[in-house]
């Protein structure tokens, strides 16, 4: 069929499965993955739910298309690789290349939608702006934090409470409300939010977009209509451009002076109409079914709270009328439902609202470089950590002698730069080398492109070597260069940190030090230090 791409590698899908509720499959981060398969129509991978814990008696009720094989496993029949990783998790055949973490899983079914069938270039929208939505890593971005950890966690353990108990409304779900009532910033906010000023001052009082409802031939289909196109706001209409089949609009004729000569002060901010701004993104597929059984436990036992999150019911009424989204969450066991009409409220945002902690990215005031910080958060964690000069600072790799893809020469870099990385690596290897044992794992954390990894692995044939590392590109070509030299004894994990929960003897991270251990819970307090 035209536009149809071949997958060349066979990829496997592991989802964490506990229980189905109505046939939506728990837990959520398993929810959201199959939600976005169904929404991709992605057939590609393989499903394996993996019990999270042992039954004998599992009934599963359809999920996703017919077309789409889904097998249930015990975690004792996951891959070697993926047993050292919290799912979900995809892998490539022949199982050395993961992929972990709901944020990281679901980027690479978007991508692979899309190399599967070139008529889904679309679906490319969902990775939003320079196709950056969800991929900074969620020890750095406390957005990806609240959206991939925080939030699913949250409604999980609202949704137990309130078995047998008033439950107590989740401080993550005040901080999304928050969220939604900020302005929105995007890349052409100057030309928007002046458009939005002629609109304003043509209609005098326009709707807030909390009341209004979507009127559009939506792919063909008409939906609620409540609003003519003229009182429409502009922060909706810039979205459904994207969404809806609308004839070219006329060229626009030159502003009006009031308009051009507006101060940016004084123009009118942008409002959400989708979790990260003006369009539908890899965001919004996260939080629909977080949200959706908030929402529907709200309306059964705190029907009076619903109307503190105005934001949030709009948004879930607005997400419905997207293209393709009803007939995927159907598929997944996510049946929507209508919302009580809320009344009016003022502009002012609920008082537990102003309370939320917010979102913004927070930087370190005073970092100090070295590793001396370094040790002094290990010896905090009661990890002994001694400062010594090289116990042999004349031992060096003999460069000449291995094999060109051994070198750092070939991991993309200037030749400068290059004989810096042999030096660093003469160290490193050094004080691993010592204190390997053939048979022991060894874990290069944020790897980047695999100068220590390869090295490590090329030299000590009988351990075990695991790269990870958050940006995908880097360790791709770590996995070139490791084809290249034909290694056995090496894996890569594209994931953040907290989600290798994998046993070691030694952990390497260039950037600050080398250290054994054995125990990943205190790997996991070790975490911060090392990124």
């Amino acid at each position: 069929m035209k536009g149809i791409k071949k997958s060349l590698t066979e990829e496997y899908l592991y989802l964490d499965f506990s229980h189905q509720v109505e046939g939506c499959v728990f837990p959520l981060h398993t929810s959201v993955t199959l939600f976005l398969l169904s929404y991709c129509d992605c057939k590609i991978f393989k499903v394996c739910l993996v019990l999270t814990r042992e039954s004998t008696d599992v009934k599963l009720l359809s999920v996703l298309s017919q077309d789409v094989e889904i097998r249930i496993i015990s975690r004792r029949e996951l891959p070697p690789i993926v047993q050292n990783c919290r799912l979900p998790a995809v892998v490539e055949t022949p199982d050395n290349f993961c992929r972990a973490g709901l944020a990281v899983v679901l980027r690479h079914i978007i991508q692979k939608s899309c190399e599967a069938d070139l008529s889904k270039k679309e679906i490319l929208e969902l990775l939003g702006f320079k196709k950056t939505c969800l991929k900074a890593c969620a020890e750095v971005s406390q957005w990806t934090r609240l959206c991939e950890i925080t939030i699913p966690l949250a409604i999980e353990n609202f949704l137990k409470e309130s078995f047998d108990q008033q439950p107590t409304i989740p401080a993550e779900i005040l901080q999304l409300e928050k969220k939604l009532s900020e302005p929105v910033r995007v890349h052409n906010d100057d030309k928007l939010r002046r458009q939005k000023l002629k609109q304003q001052k043509a209609t005098r009082v326009g709707p807030s977009l909390a009341q209004e409802k979507i009127k559009s031939r939506v792919h063909g289909q008409e939906t609620s209509e409540d609003l003519d196109s003229s009182s429409r706001s502009l922060e909706l209409h810039v979205a459904l451009s994207k969404l809806t089949v609308q004839e070219e609009p006329a060229a626009p004729s030159r502003e009006p002076s009031y308009i051009r000569k507006a101060k940016a002060s004084d123009l009118p901010p942008l409002e959400h109409v989708f979790a990260e701004g003006l369009y539908f993104t890899l965001t919004d597929i996260v939080l629909l079914p977080c949200i959706h059984h908030f929402l529907l436990i709200i309306c059964k036992k705190l029907s009076e709270k619903l109307v503190e999150f105005p934001l949030l019911a709009a948004w879930y009424q607005r997400i419905q009328e997207v293209p393709g989204v009803k007939t995927a969450a159907s598929q997944c066991g996510i049946h929507f439902f209508q919302l009580p009409e809320l009344p009016s409220t003022s502009d002012e945002p609920h008082p537990n609202v102003n309370e939320a902690p917010g979102v913004e990215e927070q930087n370190e005031p005073s970092f100090i470089g070295g590793p001396r910080p370094t040790m002094t958060k290990l010896m905090e964690k009661g990890i002994e950590a001694v400062f010594s000069p090289h116990p042999c600072p004349a031992w060096t790799l003999d460069w000449d002698c291995l094999p060109a893809a051994v070198s750092p020469k070939e991991g993309k870099m200037s030749s400068d730069r290059a004989l810096r990385k042999q030096q660093q690596l003469n160290n490193l290897v050094y004080m691993v080398a010592n204190q390997a044992k053939p048979g022991d794992r060894i874990v290069d954390f944020c790897s980047g492109g695999g100068h220590v990894g390869i090295v490590l692995a090329h030299t000590l044939p009988l351990c075990q070597v695991t790269l990870i590392e958050n940006k995908e590109l880097s360790l791709i070509r770590a996995k070139r260069r490791s084809d290249e030299l034909g290694l056995s004894n090496i894996w890569f994990i594209q994931a953040n940190m907290e989600y290798f929960i994998g046993m070691f003897n030694i952990g390497e991270n260039s950037a600050c030090a080398w250290w054994t251990w054995t125990e990943p819970e205190l790997l996991k307090n070790m975490a911060t230090p090392f990124k």
